[in-house]
């Protein structure tokens, strides 16, 4: 019997076992160039989403998109007028059933797998068409869909809640730098000594704080607060100020505390009484960095430019003042990162359990 492992009680029927050309016709885009314009009725649609507008649109129905090439596994649903460019399909959904419903099939589907080029990765309509899926009745579609609605809403909120505090803080750093005529000019290689990290393999880290793996390990990467795993060892203990020094977030600094190790792509500046070693210097020479990466080839920061910098900072007392803050702030935002995490755990599991 053809059902889910979790459903609402109040069915029991089995579900239908079809292909998606049974429930929808999967339709092209089309070139916009002509028809584009900046303050247009309707979006124009590619893989990653609205990439302009214009006064006319190609469908003005309920449809799920996806991506016919490039960004193939990430479904999209729209219920206004719309078009779409020869990179994303739409689809014409067939009555009786719920577009929406069909829009979390979709997303339910390794598309990965459809992949036929050996390059950029693509799809055809036919492949699209002959994918198998399960289809219940019209009202259980129409109760799982508004289900799984209400929690992308949720995660369409949490993502808001977490977009507003970093622009709040953001509004701090540029308020605080409102005013600087009390404010001293220093070179970093006059207030801090550098070093570098050392070569780690990642094979021999773990990717969680699990057991003995409890010390963080920072490489050039900036999700997930750098990290990039962690280790049974720690190479630093103390207050310290990281930076990436090649690829393509070269300059970025990062303000770090406790017990850590470093990959060879990650400078440090330190110094012996922890002066000026705080939340807002990070985000302070966050804001000097970039003038100073060599874009030649892959972009770099390496120590001895980064120890020739000159900038202005506040008082000292007025850095503590508002590093606690900021400090403040950035925890706040790693707890609501959190929820916004586990919300998506939730919706993953949601989609593996309530689709055949």
């Amino acid at each position: 019997m053809n059902v889910p492992k979790l459903r609402f009680k109040e069915f029991t029927d089995s579900y239908k076992k079809m292909k998606y050309k049974d429930v929808l016709k999967i339709k092209s885009g089309k070139d916009q160039k002509r028809i584009e314009c900046k303050n247009g009725k309707y979006p124009i649609l590619g893989t990653g989403g609205k990439i302009g507008t214009t006064n006319m649109f190609l469908y003005n129905k309920p449809s799920v998109l996806i991506g016919r090439k490039g960004t193939i596994n990430k479904p999209q649903y729209m219920e206004t007028p719309f078009w779409t460019v020869d990179t994303l399909f739409y689809s014409q959904i067939y009555k009786p059933n719920i577009p929406k419903y069909l829009f979390y099939s979709f997303q339910n589907v390794n598309w990965q797998k459809y992949d036929e080029s050996t390059g950029v990765p693509s799809l055809s309509s036919s492949t699209i068409e002959s994918v198998e899926c399960f289809v219940p009745s019209i009202d259980e579609q129409i109760k799982v869909s508004n289900f799984l609605s209400l929690l992308d809403k949720k995660i369409e909120l949490q993502t808001k809640k977490i977009e507003a505090l970093k622009l709040f803080k953001k509004g701090l750093i540029v308020q605080t730098k409102s005013d600087t005529t009390q404010w001293s000019t220093i070179k970093i290689g006059n207030i801090f000594h550098s070093t570098r990290g050392v070569v780690i393999s990642k094979s021999n880290i773990s990717s969680k704080k699990e057991n003995n793996f409890l010390y963080p390990v920072y490489s050039s990467q900036t999700s997930n607060n750098g990290i990039l795993g962690y280790d049974k060892t720690y190479d630093f203990n103390g207050k310290y100020l990281t930076w990436t020094t090649d690829g393509a977030n070269a300059g970025k600094v990062f303000y770090r505390k406790g017990k850590f190790r470093c990959t060879n792509v990650c400078g440090i500046l330190f110094n012996d009484n922890d002066k000026y070693i705080n939340k807002l210097m990070a985000e302070l020479l966050n804001l000097e960095t970039p003038k100073y990466v060599s874009y030649v080839g892959n972009p770099k920061l390496m120590n001895n430019i980064m120890e020739n910098i000159t900038m202005k900072i506040p008082p000292l007392k007025k850095q503590i003042f508002i590093s606690n803050f900021l400090e403040v702030i950035d925890n706040k935002i790693e707890l609501e990162i959190s929820i916004l995490s586990n919300l998506k755990h939730l919706k993953k599991g949601l989609l593996q359990n309530m689709f055949v």
